[in-house]
């Protein structure tokens, strides 16, 4: 943001620090903003919910309102004609971008809750999490077709998030295999 007039009514979705750079994929329409662990479901899109462990939430440092990448990892099996397992193909690609994360919450379901050592609101990482099994619930905002996509990635995959923001360069170079790892 270079120019806060054109703010409007638009407030923080999270906690600011002092020194942070203001991205207006942080603010939300004052009418739209749910509290720290929340943010509204635009128009069109469904809420999906993912649990995923730390280490594929970028350590647990996701909050409502954040922008996403997201990365989807599928291994496939192929079966000779005597029905054994003949090959085993695997591949992973950044299959949707700056996806808005509309809440996150820890696994046994409370919102992530701010905490004495952490500045910032809504934080995974939250001090109360002794009920937790060490897995968070993100919430996505994406359409039908996308969240058809998720629900099928979280069945038979993996999943990945990347902390990914307004200004983030979009890219992908096809579906990343052992072939391609060292290019």
């Amino acid at each position: 943001m270079t120019d806060l007039n054109s703010l409007g009514s638009k407030v923080t979705a999270v906690a600011l620090v002092p020194g942070e750079q203001l991205l207006s994929s942080r603010l939300v329409e004052k009418e739209s903003f749910l509290g720290p662990s929340r943010v509204a479901v635009p128009d069109g899109m469904q809420e999906i919910s993912l649990k995923l462990p730390i280490e594929r939430v970028v350590g647990g440092k996701i909050s409502a309102g954040d922008t996403v990448g997201i990365f989807i990892s599928l291994t496939e099996s192929s079966t000779n004609g005597a029905g054994q397992a003949a090959t085993q193909s695997a591949g992973t690609q950044l299959t949707f971008h700056k996806v808005l994360v509309t809440a996150t919450q820890l696994s046994n379901g409370s919102p992530a809750q701010q905490d004495s050592t952490q500045k910032s609101e809504g934080s995974l990482n939250s001090g109360s999490n002794a009920q937790s099994d060490g897995n968070y619930l993100i919430t996505v905002a994406r359409n039908s077709v996308d969240a058809e996509r998720l629900v099928y990635a979280a069945e038979f995959g993996k999943i990945y998030m990347s902390k990914e923001p307004t200004g983030a360069t979009e890219g992908t170079t096809g579906v990343v295999d052992k072939t391609k790892v060292f290019r």
